[in-house]
């Protein structure tokens, strides 16, 4: 039985009355099990929760089009827990706004095209062209409060303006917004699609890509001030119909997407020529900075076997010069070049050179064109484990037994390891409460660790076990646990006496074991990131020279104490030798890496100097995960990167290092003061902080912005 609306309306409104009077307690539902951290509405009191409902939940329960051309889609607007939501904000606190595509995918094709259209014209070439768009003008019936049914101004016609094909397979899409701002709760968004045949039958929708695959990176996919969240509902627009007047750039997902995240290593962005859509309100939108966090020879990245997606192998059974084209993007196949010097006209021989997978790496094949070298199949591979550390006291020189081995389980020699790209070192740091600035000996220049090479004096079997003594003692007045990290990588020839023949290298898993110096209970590094979660972005995250690849192994080196000044001298661009020593203290380094952008914005720069003097500016990373507003750099997600709620502030560990070496940092500044000042840039925020730090006490963040207070950094960070 339907309750009617005026006495559901009516009723929803006394319960709130009675709730806010306080004269009795209604519902009084548990706030934390409906919303997370992230959400405003988690921290909300429950009297504002019971009568604001927050959230918005738009769901498509039908739609037909009439012989005539008619579209009409019945849909309805609730709350996550299915409360019926008024569209006009009267009869349930904010108003929802709402819009309406409608698409088809013509016989013989494999993409949407929009049934309302808009010209743009160009006022930089006077060019017009229709895009894609949303319907305007139409009609809207209330079925009940929560159930609407929305008539299309727009008709249903075929491409070139003939009569609709019910026969074919349609998607109606809608997207929309609840404000509720009055009542600190942010703007809600949502939107959904429903696919039919009108005639009757099975729908054939395209399903290449799904939402899930980029909200591994974006951490909620939102754009165009954040009502479209879905892969689904974007390609009704982006498609081939959809053409930038004002460059002459395709914004068809197939196109748009892959140059989108090849950004600056698309070949024509190399030669000289940016890449860029103009467009609402002249708006350019330059992606020929993006650094894509993985590498795009990854096509599962996006085409993820985890989604599910019907046509998730499109990319290796239906090659095609549209898509390939987009990142190889000055290949001309016209004229062939760039193409072996071969023409194609069409799609159709595609598939007969680039299969799926050959017999060779970097063939022609779709998986043999993407192989990556430093992870070539063909590699022996290196295993490291470590087994053992002996004599590891205060005073003594510690002694490590580890293994190193190839994929088959034979033991690989120090000799191996030695010459060329081959590489294996042994990384000691201590105490685990807070690594920095624990002394080695005068002849170690880096502060807070010792880096040595057991190649070639280790003691190894046949099997692969070997021992190394460190010439380093730990310091006499050692205490607690310190750790010892294993690192290596070697040298490869790819398809050695071929033409494409080519050198590489690979890395092992790194290791690191922890050991007590005192007799006290061993006590591992706190763990404050996942590598894990880095994986899902950047899928490998491995950095100098495919050496280190886990955090607990970068942390050892990336501490308080360290910064770049040993290599400052040699700096390969001479403007890098006048700028103070930058930390790459690893709470304020990756901050500010990801950061990236918005340091340029503020008149910042972030430029670390490394081996051999390389410059490395990391002022223009756009970061991925997406603000509510559909805009890229929101750092304030820090779950992202964060677990076992490492990015609440606790009461300051009495052991926690200065990180004396930030990049507007004063000596007395401790370890949240790094982190935090890493992305709030603002002079001001560095003047709270330090107006917040005593330089014989140190930091008082915790009073503040630990869990539970006022200012609870999870809670400021919420809804952002």
């Amino acid at each position: 039985m339907r309750m009617g609306n005026s006495v559901l309306a009516a009723g929803r409104w006394a319960l709130a009355v009675v709730a806010i009077a306080g004269s009795v307690v209604l519902m009084r539902a548990d706030k934390k099990t409906e919303f997370t951290p992230r959400d405003k509405a988690f921290y909300a009191d429950a009297t504002t929760i019971n009568f604001v409902r927050p959230g918005l939940t738009i769901t498509i329960k039908s739609a037909k089009i009439a012989a005539d051309g008619t579209i009409s889609v019945d849909y309805t607007l609730t709350d996550p827990k299915g409360l019926p939501l008024d569209l006009a904000g009267v009869q349930t606190p904010g108003a929802v706004s709402v819009s309406f595509v409608a698409a088809y995918i013509p016989k013989g094709q494999t993409q949407y095209w929009s049934f309302a259209t808009r010209p743009q014209t160009s006022p930089i070439t006077k060019v017009t062209a229709n895009q894609a768009g949303t319907d305007s003008g139409g009609t809207t019936q209330t079925v009940a409060v929560g159930e609407y049914i929305y008539t299309f101004k727009t008709k249903a016609a075929a491409q070139g303006g003939g009569a609709f094909d019910p026969t074919a397979t349609h998607r109606v899409g809608v997207y929309g917004s609840r404000n509720l701002t009055e009542f600190d709760l942010g703007t809600n968004y949502d939107d959904s699609t429903f696919d039919f045949v009108p005639a009757g039958g099975t729908p054939a929708p395209r399903d290449v890509v799904r939402t899930a695959a980029c909200n591994k990176c974006h951490d909620q996919l939102a754009a165009h001030g954040g009502s479209r969240r879905s892969v689904e509902l974007c390609i009704m627009c982006h498609q081939p119909q959809t053409v930038d007047p004002d460059t002459g750039n395709s914004v068809g997902m197939k196109v748009f997407i892959h140059k989108l995240h090849m950004g600056s290593q698309l070949p024509s962005v190399k030669a000289g020529t940016p890449y860029q859509i103009i467009g609402h309100n002249q708006d350019v939108s330059d992606w020929s900075t993006v650094n894509y966090p993985s590498d795009p020879r990854r096509c599962e990245s996006c085409h993820d076997p985890a989604t599910k997606a019907a046509q998730q192998n499109n990319y290796l059974t239906n090659p095609n010069r549209e898509a390939c084209g987009s990142c190889h993007d000055t290949t001309n196949f016209a004229t062939g070049a760039n193409h072996l010097n071969l023409p194609q006209v069409d799609d159709n021989q595609c598939a007969g050179c680039h299969i799926p997978q050959g017999e060779l790496e970097f063939d022609a094949s779709i998986k043999g064109a993407h192989t990556l070298p430093t992870q070539s199949a063909n590699a022996p591979g290196i295993n490291l484990e470590i087994l053992k550390v002996d004599n590891g006291v205060a005073g003594k020189a510690p002694t490590v037994t580890f293994t190193v081995k190839d994929n088959s389980g034979a033991g690989i020699s120090m000799a191996t390891l030695t010459g060329g790209s081959n590489r294996l070192a042994l990384v000691m740091a201590g105490p685990t409460s807070d690594y920095g600035y624990t002394s080695f000996g005068a002849d170690v220049k880096t502060p807070g660790y010792v880096s040595e090479n057991p190649v070639p004096t280790a003691k190894c079997s046949g099997d692969g076990t070997c021992t190394y003594t460190f010439t380093h003692s730990l310091p006499a007045a050692a205490k607690g646990t310190f750790a010892i990290g294993i690192e290596g990588r070697r040298g490869i020839t790819l398809l050695p006496g071929t033409t494409i023949q080519q050198t590489s290298e690979y890395g092992a898993i790194n290791k690191v074991s922890y050991f007590s110096v005192d007799g006290t209970p061993v006590q591992p590094r706190r763990q404050v990131v996942d590598v894990a979660k880095c994986d899902t972005c950047h899928t490998y995250l491995s950095l100098h020279g495919e050496n280190r690849n886990q955090i607990e192994m970068c942390v050892l080196c990336h501490n308080p104490s360290e910064n770049d000044i040993s290599v400052r001298p040699v700096a390969t661009v001479a403007a890098d030798k006048a700028l103070p020593p930058q930390s790459v203290n690893f709470a304020l380094m990756i901050h500010k890496i990801h950061t990236g952008e918005q340091l340029t914005a503020a008149g910042q720069n972030y430029t670390i100097v490394g081996f051999g003097g390389s410059h490395n500016d990391f002022s223009d990373v756009r970061y991925p995960t997406m603000s509510d507003a559909g805009t890229t750099g929101d750092t304030a997600k820090c779950d992202m990167c964060h677990v076992n709620n490492s990015e609440t502030v606790f009461p300051i560990d009495k052991n926690a290092v200065a990180d004396t070496q930030g990049l507007m940092a004063p000596a007395s500044t401790l370890a949240t003061t790094s982190a935090c000042t890493a992305c709030h840039i603002t002079k001001a925020a560095m003047s709270h902080a330090v107006s917040q730090t005593d330089p014989k006490f140190g930091e008082s963040c915790d009073i503040c912005h630990a869990a539970g207070t006022d200012f609870d950094v999870v809670k400021e960070h919420a809804g952002k």
